[in-house]
């Protein structure tokens, strides 16, 4: 048994999947196959159900994952240790993140990642997805939680969660009480939404194309909280996640029914560099706290 042969198995069993795993190892997917065949060889149990791709961990695999997270945490503080000439000191590292984030699903990640690694230090930074786009690209950020994959060569971006986009009006506009509302209902509505380089502005506009309309711009704004309290004045509509506490009580928001507003969440990395071991412990345990259609703290009207 290897040490690299634990890193590829700990990488296998939170992502589940053997092509994604393999392209976030930056390993060919049969050398994944033959290394994990050869752990299950050397160990004498089977680890994994397999199907196509896809593949769950056997009660076995999830007794040795729980082995493997201590025994790679250990080689890791001893490296950081070894490295520092300070024992204890703490490890860092870069997260950049879109400004729709940072007023309800950061905190929360961050507050339960802290609670399991209380010594390792979060450098934070908010942006607009192009500058973070190029913030990955040119290796000034180690992770990115981003709503689309940077279009960079050496950029990769794996799934997290999606949310669903709804149609926000204010208390006492016509819509109020519908249960559900087609996008081209919009088209004469005046419209309040982010600036052009955000991507949720992105996937507004690729919404309203879709549904053959382009409503007039009332006003573009940085963040979705000066947007819902506009809205909320009855300057316009939006359309906007339901953020999971962050209350805007002069709101309605209406289930879109074409066409199906949502937006998909994930962390991004530049592959050319190598991620610290900070870095490491934060990408794995988003990947293990969303997997299996984990969810986020929300709403249950949300749902």
């Amino acid at each position: 048994m290897e040490l690299a042969q634990l890193k590829y198995f700990q990488v296998m069993a939170n992502i589940r999947h053997f092509t994604r795993a393999a392209r976030m190892l930056d390993v060919t997917q049969p050398a994944l196959s033959r290394s994990m065949s050869k752990l299950e060889k050397d160990l004498d149990v089977q680890l994994f159900k397999r199907n196509d791709g896809e593949i769950e961990l056997t009660s076995e695999g999830e007794r040795l994952l729980k082995r493997v997270d201590r025994i790679l945490r250990e080689v890791e503080s001893a490296k950081e240790e070894a490295s520092s000439g300070q024992p204890g000191a703490a490890a860092e590292f870069k997260l950049s993140f879109i400004h729709s984030l940072g007023s309800y699903a950061l905190p929360h990640i961050l507050q339960d990642f802290r609670t399991s690694y209380p010594d390792i230090r979060v450098h934070l930074n908010q942006q607009d997805s192009a500058t973070l786009a190029q913030k990955v690209a040119a290796g000034e950020t180690d992770l990115c939680l981003c709503s689309t994959l940077p279009t960079t060569e050496y950029s990769a971006w794996v799934y997290l969660w999606s949310e669903e986009l709804f149609v926000t009006v204010p208390l006492g506009h016509p819509f109020t009480g519908r249960s559900s509302i087609d996008l081209h209902e919009l088209e004469n509505e005046p419209l309040i939404a982010l600036k052009s380089s955000y991507s949720m502005r992105i996937l507004v506009d690729q919404f309203f194309d879709l549904a053959g309309i382009h409503p007039e711009i009332a006003f573009e704004g940085d963040d979705i909280a000066t947007i819902s309290g506009l809205v909320s004045a009855g300057l316009g509509v939006s359309l906007l996640p339901k953020l999971a506490g962050v209350e805007h009580p002069g709101l309605c928001y209406i289930p879109v029914s074409f066409p199906i507003c949502k937006r998909a969440v994930g962390v991004a990395w530049n592959t050319q560099r190598q991620l610290p071991a900070a870095a490491v412990r934060f990408q794995q345990f988003l990947i293990r706290r969303f997997d299996n259609a984990a969810k986020i703290p929300h709403d249950p009207q949300t749902n």
